[in-house]
Formats: structure tokens, sequence, C-alpha cells
């Protein structure tokens, strides 16, 4: 039996439409994919949606955003759409995680070791 009055289930999608306000993708000018580190800037103002300031709180640390996701237990699209308010917002920063480090080309380490073995 529903009740029109209850709860909404966690996932429903009502509950994840008007969390987004209706909006399907980020409007972020940078794009976010699930290895970019969010961190707040400063901790959550009164009167926040409560999603937003979940986020904020729990970036007080970088946190990628398939970690936010987990964490609240939202959708990752839904996740990029409240990200790209608060990052209209300045609220938080984005960055791309470091890059791995390139190797130097195989022939190059392979006449470093041709060279130490004639030591």
């Amino acid at each position: 039996m529903s009740d029109a009055g209850g709860d909404w289930e966690q996932s429903s999608p009502e509950r994840l439409y008007v969390i987004t306000g209706g909006r399907s993708g980020s409007s972020a000018p940078a794009t976010l994919d699930l290895v970019t580190l969010i961190v707040a800037r400063s901790g959550p103002a009164p009167g926040m949606q409560p999603e937003h300031a979940a986020i904020i709180r729990i970036c007080q640390a970088p946190l990628s955003v398939a970690e936010i996701s987990a964490y609240l237990g939202l959708p990752v699209s839904v996740v990029t759409v409240l990200l790209s308010d608060l990052l209209a917002e300045d609220k938080v920063l984005a960055r791309a995680p470091v890059q791995a480090a390139h190797l130097p080309d195989r022939a190059l380490i392979e006449a470093v070791i041709d060279g130490l073995q004639k030591l």
C-alpha cells in the first residue's frame, strides 16, 4: 500500500527529479568524471539544500565524484548535477587527479641498463 504523504524510496525517480530540479546533466563548464577530486571551500550554509550540505560536509578532505556518489547513495549523474551547482556558487573546488608519471622510452631504459652492466 502506497501512502502519498509518506517517505519516498531513497532511489525513487521522483526523489531524484526533485533533488536535481528536473535537470539531467551538469551545467559545469569543466567536465566532471568519476575520478575528479572535489574539496569544500567552507562549511555548509544555513538553508542549503540537504544534499548540497551533505556534499560539503563530506568533502572537507578531497573525495572523488565516485566516492561522493557512494557515500550519499545517489547516482553519479545526480551527484554531477549537484556538484555543478556547488561549483557555480564557488562552494567547492574541482581538480583532476594527479596524472601517473610517464615512463621514459624503452630504448632509453635499455641503454641505461646496458651502461650500468658495463661498469
